[in-house]
Parts: C-alpha cells; sequence; structure tokens
C-alpha cells in the first residue's frame, strides 16, 4: 500500500542585500533592490495614472486604486512571469509592512485632520444626516450579505460578515471627501461644512463598527474573547483620553509659531503612534485604530498638529501609502468576476451602495429643511469611499470574512462611487454667486476723492517686494486713501497640509482675511504684508486663495468684486533675472482668465527690480517712470496710473505720446470718439503738468514728448528702454485698434497677456521693470 506524504513548504526569507551583479547575484532575489523597484514601479504608474484622470477631476485615490488593480492578477498579472519577477511570494510579506506602516501613519494623519471640537459642536441636523447616512446603507449592506452569503461567500463567520458588509456599505472616506470639497471650493460653504461634519460622525461610528467586527471576526474557541477584547478596546480609549492626551495638550501648547518644534517632542510623537498602534493590535482590533485614535486626541489648537503633518505627509501620502494600494490591487482579481451570476451580484451591490447612502442622507436632509439641490449634493458627497473603503475590505479579507470574489466586487463598487461623485456634483450643484456692484472699476486720471482700491496677487515671497514698493510709489497723495488687499495665489494639492490651509483661508467657499487667525503667522508673504501695513499705516488685508490652476482666476476676481477693486496687478509668469528665467506656466493660464474675466482693470508687472530687493521707506522712492502712450482706452489706464504715481514727491514721469496722421482706426465714429478720449487725457495731463508747476518741486515732475510719424514704432520704444534712464514703464495692452495698428500687430506676438508693447519690451535690453494695462471695458471682449 502506498504511503502519501505532504511536506509543508517553507518560504526562505530573503537576504537584505545583494553583493552586485559582478559577483554573480541577482538583485531581484534581494529584499532591499526588489521593495526599491516595486516602489517605483508603483509610483510610476499611479502617478501616469492620476496625470490621465486630472482632466476629469478625479481625485489621486482613483489613479491609485486603479493602479493597483492593473498590477495584480487582473491585468499585468496575468503573466505569471512577470508576477514571480517582480511580486514574487517571497517578497510579499516585506512589501505588506512597509504598506502597513504607511497605512498606520496615514491613519495618524487622518486622525490630525479630524478635530473633536467640530464632532462636539455638530448641530441636530449634521447629526440626524450623519445617522441616516449610516443606518440606511448598513442595513442595505447587511440585506445584501444575505443573497452573497447564500450564493459565492457561503463560508466563514457569518455574523462577522454581516458587520462587515454593513460598514463597507455605510462608511464615507473623510480624507477623500476633503480633497473633493476644496477642488470645487465647497469645503468652505454651508453644505461643504455640513457634509465634513456629518463624515467626521460617520468615520468615528464606522471606526467603532470595525473594530466590533474584527473583533468577531477573531479566531478565538470561546465567546467570551470578544467581550474581553471589547473591554480592553474601551479600557484604551479611556487610557487616551484621560492620560495620554493631557500630555499632547502640555506639548502642543509649548510649541509656537515662530520658534521650532524640539525634535524631542518629534521623537515622543512618532513613538506614541507607534506604541498606540502596538497595543491595539496585541488587543485584538488591528493597528491602525490605536494611530487613529492616537491622532484624534492631539490637540488642534496652535501650530504644533500643522506641524507635524507637513513633516510627514509626503513622505508618508507619496512614498509609502501607494505601496498599499498595491498590495489591494495584489489581492484583487476582477477575473474572479466570470459568471452572470457574479455580475449580477456587483450591479446589485453598486445599486444598493448608492440607494441606500444616498437616499439616507436625502432623506435626512429634507428633513431637516435643506432645499432640494443641497440635499441631493450632501447625498452624493457622502456616498464618498476609497481608501478608507480598501482598508475595511483589506481587514476582512486578512481575517477570512470576505473571499476573492466578493473583495473583488467590494473593490470595484468603491472605485465606481467614487469616480462618480466629482462629475455628479459638478452637474448637480453650482453655487450662486451674487455680484456686489460698483461704479469705480478703473483709475481715473484725477481720482482723488474716491478711496483708491488695489488688490496685489503675488506667487511666493519674490513677488513681495516689488507689490510693496509700487503701492509705497502710490501713496503721494496725503487726502488720498489707500487699501491694498492681496492674495497668495497658491496651487491646490492633495496634500493634508493644503487642506487645513483651505479651511484656514477661506470662508463660504472665498478667500478672506482672519485677522485672528495666529496659524497665518507661519506663512511669510501674509506676515511680510502685516508687517508693512503696521509701519507704513497702509491698510492691508493680505489673503490665501488656495485652488487649482485652472479655476484660480474664479478667487481672484470674486475678491476684486467682493472688496470693489478698482486695479487687480498680477505678477508676470516669468521671473526675470538676468539671463536666469524662472517659469510656472499655470500662472500664465491665470493670468490669461482674468484678463478674461476681471470686473475691473488689470496691470500685469514684469518685474526686473522694482526699487531693488527690499521694501523701501516714503523718503527712499526714487523712480523715473516713463509712459509710452498710443491712445487707446489700455494707454489712458496706464497714464492714469502715471498721473497717480507722479504725486509721490520722489517720482517722475515722462509721457512719450506717439501720433501718426495717417487715419487706421475702424469706423470714423469709434475714430473720433477715441481720439476724443486720448486728447481729454493729454489735456488732464497738461493741467497736472502746470499745477505742478506752482508747487516747488523742481525739476518739473511732469514731462511730455511729442513723436510724429514713427516708422518703427517698436523700435523707437526698444531703443529707449535701452538708455536705462528709467526704472518703469508703462504701457497699455492695446487690444482697440490704433492709428500704429497695422504696423504693431505685425510683429510676432510671443505672450499675448502682454499685448505688443509689452511683449517686445520683455527683450533682454531693456533692464526695467514692465507695467502692463488692460482697462476695464464691458463692452470689450478680450482675445488671447
Amino acid at each position: 500500500m502506498a504511503t502519501t506524504t505532504t511536506n509543508a513548504t517553507c518560504i526562505t526569507p530573503m537576504a537584505a542585500t545583494s553583493n552586485g551583479v559582478w559577483q554573480g547575484d541577482n538583485p531581484m532575489h534581494f529584499a532591499l533592490p526588489l521593495l526599491s523597484l516595486q516602489i517605483a514601479l508603483v509610483l510610476i504608474i499611479t502617478r501616469l495614472l492620476a496625470f490621465l484622470f486630472k482632466p476629469m477631476r478625479q481625485p489621486r485615490v482613483i489613479a491609485e486604486i486603479v493602479g493597483g488593480i492593473l498590477l495584480g492578477p487582473s491585468a499585468f498579472g496575468r503573466n505569471t512571469t512577470y508576477l514571480n519577477v517582480i511580486f514574487p511570494v517571497r517578497s510579499i510579506s516585506t512589501l505588506s509592512t512597509i504598506a502597513n506602516m504607511g497605512l498606520l501613519f496615514f491613519l495618524f494623519m487622518v486622525g490630525l485632520e479630524l478635530d473633536l471640537r467640530q464632532i462636539r459642536k455638530t448641530g441636530r441636523k449634521a447629526m440626524a444626516i450623519a445617522a441616516a447616512g449610516i443606518s440606511l446603507p448598513f442595513v442595505a449592506g447587511v440585506g445584501v450579505s444575505f443573497v452573497l452569503h447564500q450564493t459565492i461567500a457561503p463560508q466563514g463567520k457569518f455574523g462577522a460578515f454581516l458587520v462587515f458588509m454593513g460598514v463597507a456599505m455605510s462608511i464615507t472616506a473623510f480624507p477623500v471627501l476633503a480633497r473633493i470639497l476644496a477642488e470645487r471650493k465647497l469645503l468652505t460653504t454651508d453644505v461643504g461644512q455640513l457634509a465634513m461634519s456629518a463624515a467626521a460622525v460617520n468615520d468615528v461610528v464606522a471606526w467603532i463598527l470595525l473594530a466590533l467586527a474584527v473583533a468577531l471576526s477573531g479566531s478565538g474557541k470561546s465567546p467570551t474573547i470578544v467581550v474581553w477584547v471589547l473591554l480592553c478596546a474601551v479600557g484604551f480609549v479611556l487610557f487616551m483620553f484621560f492620560l495620554v492626551r493631557p500630555v499632547m495638550k502640555w506639548i502642543a501648547l509649548h510649541c509656537t509659531s515662530n520658534d521650532p518644534v524640539k525634535e524631542l517632542y518629534i521623537c515622543i510623537t512618532l513613538a506614541g503612534v507607534l506604541v498606540a498602534g502596538f497595543s491595539t493590535d496585541a488587543i485584538g482590533i488591528h493597528s491602525i485604530f490605536g494611530a487613529f485614535l492616537f491622532g484624534l486626541i492631539i490637540p488642534k489648537e496652535g501650530p504644533f498638529s500643522g506641524i507635524l503633518v507637513e513633516k510627514l505627509e509626503d513622505f508618508v501620502s507619496i512614498l509609502m501609502l501607494p505601496l498599499y494600494f498595491a498590495l489591494s490591487g495584489l489581492n484583487t482579481n476582477i477575473g474572479s468576476i466570470h459568471s452572470a451570476q457574479s455580475g449580477g451580484l456587483l450591479v446589485l451591490v453598486i445599486v444598493v451602495a448608492c440607494f441606500g447612502k444616498i437616499t439616507g442622507t436625502f432623506l435626512a436632509a429634507i428633513a431637516s429643511k435643506l432645499m432640494f439641490q443641497k440635499a441631493i449634493t450632501l447625498g452624493i458627497l457622502m456616498n464618498t469611499k476609497g481608501l478608507v473603503e480598501l482598508i475595511v475590505l483589506n481587514i476582512g479579507k486578512e481575517r477570512g470574512v470576505l473571499n476573492d470574489e466578493t473583495f473583488a466586487i467590494m473593490v470595484l463598487m468603491a472605485l465606481f462611487t467614487t469616480f462618480m461623485t466629482t462629475p455628479l456634483l459638478m452637474v448637480l450643484y453650482k453655487p450662486a454667486r451674487n455680484p456686489i456692484p460698483y461704479t469705480h472699476r478703473k483709475l481715473d486720471m484725477d481720482d482723488s476723492k474716491n478711496v483708491l482700491r488695489i488688490l496685489s496677487c503675488v506667487h511666493g515671497m519674490k513677488n513681495v517686494p516689488a507689490m510693496i514698493n509700487l503701492t509705497e510709489a502710490m501713496r503721494g497723495i496725503p487726502k488720498h486713501a489707500l487699501r491694498l488687499y492681496t492674495l497668495h495665489l497658491v496651487e491646490l494639492s492633495e496634500r493634508t497640509s493644503s487642506i487645513l490651509l483651505v479651511q484656514r483661508a477661506r470662508r463660504d467657499g472665498r478667500p478672506y482675511f482672519n485677522q485672528g487667525n495666529q496659524d497665518e503667522d507661519r506663512d511669510q508673504v501674509v506676515v511680510a504684508f502685516k508687517t508693512y501695513g503696521q509701519l507704513s499705516k497702509v491698510t492691508v488685508r493680505p489673503m490665501t486663495a488656495i485652488s487649482r490652476f485652472e479655476d484660480m482666476h474664479e478667487d481672484i476676481c470674486a475678491t476684486a468684486s467682493d472688496k470693489r477693486i478698482m486695479i487687480i496687478i498680477l505678477p508676470f509668469h516669468k521671473q526675470l533675472d538676468g539671463i536666469l528665467e524662472s517659469t510656472t506656466p499655470g500662472f500664465q493660464m491665470v493670468n490669461q482668465k482674468v484678463l478674461q474675466h476681471a470686473p475691473c482693470s488689470v496691470a500685469i508687472l514684469v518685474d526686473r527690480g522694482v526699487g531693488g530687493v527690499a521694501q523701501l521707506v516714503p523718503s527712499n522712492v526714487d523712480h523715473k517712470v516713463v509712459v509710452f502712450f498710443f491712445g487707446g482706452p489700455d494707454d489712458r489706464e496706464a497714464l492714469a496710473y502715471g498721473c497717480h504715481l507722479v504725486e509721490h514727491p520722489g517720482i517722475t514721469l515722462h509721457v512719450i505720446q506717439f501720433a501718426d496722421s495717417r487715419p487706421e482706426y475702424v469706423g470714423i465714429n469709434q475714430k473720433q470718439q477715441q481720439q476724443q478720449l486720448d486728447k481729454e487725457a493729454i489735456a488732464t495731463l497738461i493741467c497736472r503738468q502746470e499745477k505742478v508747476k506752482t508747487t516747488d518741486r523742481t525739476p518739473n515732475p511732469i514731462t511730455l514728448e511729442h513723436r510724429d510719424d514713427v516708422a518703427d514704432p517698436i523700435e523707437t520704444i526698444l531703443e529707449v528702454s535701452r538708455t536705462s534712464m528709467y526704472d518703469l514703464i508703462l504701457v497699455g495692452r492695446s487690444r482697440r485698434p490704433t492709428p500704429f495698428a497695422s504696423r504693431i500687430l505685425q510683429q510676432d506676438i510671443e505672450y499675448s497677456e502682454l499685448g505688443p508693447i509689452g511683449d517686445a519690451l520683455i527683450s533682454p535690453s531693456n533692464r526695467a521693470s514692465v507695467l502692463v494695462f488692460q482697462q476695464h471695458d464691458p463692452m470689450l471682449a478680450t482675445s488671447l
């Protein structure tokens, strides 16, 4: 009789590093080089997919989920050679350890995002929405679990399976929701705040239910073990709140925005994350609960929590967390959904998940007397899944509660519900904007009776000195009230710190000046403008606009309308410094869109050092300014700005008027109207010149020069600029036809936002700064 013996196969662990290919070692057989290759591959795939999904306004988590699926057996993994070389079985343990370490710190950061004060302040409306948004989908998930258990998932503990399915159906991905709201500029609106409050409550309840599910899925032989696990979990929570939280509060109070955080405090915090994770793992409810709870108890007042996020976010979110998606992808085999029954169950799960979450939230919102549009929007927002869903599903698969087919169905459900959120939100909810009507939307030659409201935009500290010196040059009129509003333009990213900045810098979806916010002292741009306002007795209102480049112009134009701005000053997207040029193409698009949609006049500054690299005091202002005047509304705006500047005792203004006897205006009426307005502007300048002669200022700060029938106006302008006589050149964008139109417009224009004259003055031979003006004209269509 033959005897059959079964030999247990032991997986030999990999050595850490190789001796190199020259000594006969294959790096792919060693842990560190293989892990490095795996991480690089995951980053390349996910970033490429994020780039492809960006036009569809999808959060990065979509690209990471899809990337993980592609790397697994559903796509690339169908090639067994690929799986055995890139993701061999021996490497999975190392990959899983690193991925879960990244997940541990990511859940700590999620806890840092959740503010317990916000949860405690949650009103009845948000609490009702959260309760309905959990209850109905949880019940629906339990109902679906009966169907799945009878068809494709008969094995495992049915009680744990019920709870896992209920949690998976009812959970809302708080981090993904925050990023979608921030991108759509809804995070600080009433809808966004309501959604975030409900999602925060939802998250806390879901983690409690998940802890229960993990306890139920344990392999204990006695039912009392579940009771002991839950009692220990409650004791751990009490220990964290009553003993650990006071310690972290003491640390947070000893951290100020002006001083660096002590290394000891960071060390204690990071060690606390690891110890908390170890404790909950030892209890039996997974290590991520300890990390999440530790982040939750850290005080959100002061800069400490924000500094922790800034120190961790790039390493965790960019490098380590994508490995968790790759690990999930390796566990996901879409090929397991191979039958008509499986396809039908996938549709059933998606429909039930969407119906339960959206309907529950919608009914609670309607009962709370919200409008239909806002109620359905809340339902769609609360249906957002993502990483949190994957965490629940992976834990369920690790515990043997979910099989391969159920796991694949639930992953696709999470992908679909998250993917649909942004497109539906864009279609269904567009918050109404009520622009404030006002009259003074452009500069006048004699504007002494009106408050001069300027909106200066900066990309960073490199633009601050020029904007401050331009403002200082406008302070020549003692009787003239000047209000300076500034916008620090910051590109919105998916970093946690970026979301926290949105919450601080916006109110009702728009940038605003938060005078009592101490956290803004960490923004050097805000500090610089605040300091200037205090020292120079100028009313300054620094704000931050954090948006995607594609819609950043909306923040600028909305702020200009809200503050009744007369002129917006934008920095040119290239920073010119000798022969070196640093460029941000996204800001060029912003400038072009502002020119198209601005509710007032606009100027673009090509900075070559207006007054130097430091802020000037009033007594040190000494600028020679020239205006090239061809006629038209944009040139008149430049001339009006020059007239404001010249009232400062340290500024002299030279105006060169170009005239052409050949009429080239389009239309006789238009020609006569524009020529009349040009004559009035020059006449006002002459009156101003005569008025200044009566003062003690010598020589005369205003001079006027006429140049008739110039053959090549561009070359003439460049000759004047090469003399280096002037510090600042003011020109119009020349949108309307002028007597020189045919010759000027024959020039090749590289930067249409500067117009033909401004584009020519970008030449390296010109060392003066250039300010290009576009006068507000609601009847004139801007072409770029």
